[in-house]
């Protein structure tokens, strides 16, 4: 399943599974994110999975690249593992004030906003990372339909929750930050609590998000969350 495992610097590892980037692939470096991580190898600082690469961080003085790599070759990624994916429903608010590149997206399709967000809407997307920005979750897949190139000049800050499109993925923005994505609308929901220690990200890697379409009325019905 691993196509190359290689030293990333003096302490790191990069598991490469290939180039392509879909929803079996990201499956495979999900499975054995959490197969390592249930496992807890000695030595293991951190674990960041992506669309197709792992990479595994770990403590000189506790373990080194030979030993880490042939656990990784013998790990028996059909191991029970516990399932830790979820189904979270996101609500998101596309008036006009929140869905900032919505003329642009409906001159570019010839679609009007209803049948733009109506094919947002039809979807479930699969976390495949989180990550740019803390907790920042990449979604996908978009319909093929409304896809979109990054934004050629991006804006110095897209607000916090921000719901963007690219290519074929969606994301979520857990801060005030600079940004490239075309945005379509607005979720009241906190994507990303720090002082949350033991589950600081709403949506992790695997995970499995759906969209529901609310009105700005409707927003402090979810300050808090």
């Amino acid at each position: 399943m691993i196509k190359n495992i290689v030293n990333l610097g003096d302490a790191a590892i990069y598991c490469d599974f290939g180039h392509d980037v879909n929803k079996e692939i990201n499956s495979k470096v999900i499975k054995y994110f959490r197969a390592l991580k249930q496992k807890n190898l000695k030595g293991i600082t951190n674990l960041s999975p992506s669309y197709n690469k792992l990479i595994i961080t770990f403590d000189l003085n506790e373990t080194c690249f030979d030993n880490l790599k042939q656990e990784i070759i013998d790990l028996n990624i059909n191991m029970k593992v516990e399932n830790q994916s979820q189904k979270i429903n996101i609500p998101i608010c596309c008036d006009d004030e929140f869905s900032l590149d919505i003329e642009r997206i409906e001159k570019k399709f010839g679609k009007s906003k209803s049948e733009i967000i109506n094919l947002f809407l039809n979807k479930n997307y699969f976390c495949y990372m989180t990550g740019f920005v803390a907790g920042m979750p990449f979604l996908g897949d978009i319909d093929n339909k409304i896809q979109l190139n990054r934004l050629k000049t991006p804006r110095v800050k897209v607000p916090k929750g921000s719901i963007g499109l690219t290519e074929q993925f969606c994301n979520i923005y857990t801060f005030e930050s600079p940004g490239g994505w075309n945005i379509i609308g607005k979720t009241p929901i906190n994507i990303f609590n720090p002082s949350n220690k033991k589950k600081p990200n709403l949506i992790s890697p695997g995970d499995e998000v759906a969209f529901y379409e609310i009105k700005k009325k409707d927003f402090t019905k979810f300050y808090g969350r």
